[in-house]
């Protein structure tokens, strides 16, 4: 997460870096989140299953919160849907790493909020041949890119019974409001829970394998929607 881009705006260079990379975050907002020890980590890497003779992709569920400051990153389906950890990672420390998730392809939600204000870039990450080797290329695209959103609540606090429950509003630099995809309304909702999560130790998207589910399944095959492990 680095330097910001203009909402709506950017060359097709900066959308793939955005894409890629996450949000670009100014440093006063990164030195904050260091100082308050929020780790989200959005990064997606290409690994090789060797027995299973396939490429798949590789990323955390990560974050939490503070009153005044939150962070968070996590991944659903194309669909929007919850997928299954691979595994879940218990810590001393809280607002860092909750979970892994390994997937052929995934929708990635990463949100940053200031008290009220938050960001929140949504992208879609799978793989493609590469043409020139055996090791495929990560194709990655923008969903949608919201700056400087509100949400006037305290879900930190006082409002703390709504979490999950509401999302922030996002508008254009002409004012006008933006219209979140339908199928990720509701996981913008519950990452709007993790940015308000003070002392996050637990995961809010990726859920538990439920029990029989193939692992060689794709996750959303067979897979019923329902609500996150620890979610709040």
């Amino acid at each position: 997460m680095k330097a910001q881009l203009r909402q709506g705006k950017g060359n097709p260079d900066q959308h793939e870096i955005l894409s890629r990379q996450g949000l670009r975050l100014p440093p006063v907002t990164l030195n904050q989140l260091r100082k308050a020890r929020i780790y989200c980590q959005p990064s997606i890497s290409i690994e090789h299953q060797h027995l299973g003779k396939r490429y798949v992709l590789r990323a955390v569920e990560s974050g939490g919160a503070v009153p005044d400051l939150g962070a968070y990153a996590s991944f659903v389906d194309e669909q929007g849907r919850w997928l299954p950890w691979l595994q879940r990672v218990d810590s001393i420390a809280v607002n860092g790493v909750h979970a892994i998730v390994v997937a052929p392809v995934f929708v990635r939600l990463e949100m940053v909020r200031i008290q009220r204000t938050y960001d929140l870039l949504i992208t879609r990450h799978s793989l493609t041949a590469s043409g020139t080797t055996q090791r495929p290329v990560l194709e990655s695209s923008v969903l949608f890119y919201g700056r400087r959103g509100s949400l006037e609540m305290d879900l930190w606090s006082t409002d703390v019974a709504l979490r999950g429950a509401v999302s922030p509003v996002f508008f254009t630099r002409s004012g006008e409001a933006m219209v979140l995809p339908v199928a990720f309304q509701e996981a913008t909702a519950k990452i709007t829970a993790a940015v308000c999560c003070v002392g996050c130790r637990h995961s809010h998207l990726l859920q538990p394998k439920p029990v029989g589910v193939d692992a060689n399944v794709p996750p959303s095959i067979g897979v019923a929607p329902g609500v996150a492990h620890g979610a709040a």
